[in-house]
């Protein structure tokens, strides 16, 4: 991932971000870490990397959202894997946009599997689109801020401290950060166990 971020530069970060949001399961959210790791290397500016991020969420996610709306019920019910299933489904994922649609939109960003299945839900849905695109782009916008300067701060904090205290102040510091992800995943998966498959 960070050779080719390095070879590619944002065009391959925006594109990955863009596809995933668009429903095809690409790792948006790993390339927009190591670009911003990157930046924190003096690679590329941090701004740019979480505009380049937030303009791919929101633009793959409106992609999305109109795949799901133009065609994505017909598909679905065409595609026998999933038709009966998606039939039982569909009304109370209906329900469920029109009560809960937006708050869903805004922190589907955040979980893996909503990040790639959202946008489709809420155009088959027919979510209203002007409703989905305000809190697409706030949860998209927010997003890319936190994700990528938590990503900045954590890669220049462990330079830093290879630099000043050697490797094994780096090792440490991963083993940390490691740490705190995996309890950041488990109390995740405590208050949202529909979303456990998240990454």
């Amino acid at each position: 991932m960070t050779h080719l971020l390095l070879s590619y530069g944002l065009a391959l970060l925006f594109g990955l971000i863009a596809m995933e949001s668009a429903g095809v399961p690409l790792p948006g959210e790993t390339a927009l870490i190591a670009a911003a790791v990157l930046a924190s290397q003096g690679h590329y500016s941090i701004y740019a990397v979480i505009a380049v991020a937030a303009a791919g969420a929101i633009v793959g996610d409106n992609v999305g959202y109109w795949i799901g709306r133009r065609g994505g019920r017909a598909l679905l019910e065409r595609t026998p894997i999933v038709r009966d299933y998606f039939e039982r489904v569909l009304p109370i994922a209906e329900r469920f946009f029109d009560r809960h649609g937006a708050k869903t939109i805004f922190f589907a960003r955040f979980f893996a599997v909503l990040r790639v299945t959202a946008a489709w839900i809420a155009g088959i849905s027919r979510m209203s689109w002007w409703r989905f695109l305000a809190f697409n782009a706030a949860g998209g916008v927010v997003w890319a801020v936190l994700v990528g300067l938590v990503a900045y701060y954590v890669g220049r904090t462990a330079a830093d401290a290879i630099n000043r205290y050697g490797l094994y102040a780096g090792v440490g510091l991963a083993i940390v950060v490691v740490a705190a992800l995996v309890f950041v995943k488990f109390f995740r998966r405590r208050l949202f166990p529909e979303a456990s498959d998240s990454g």
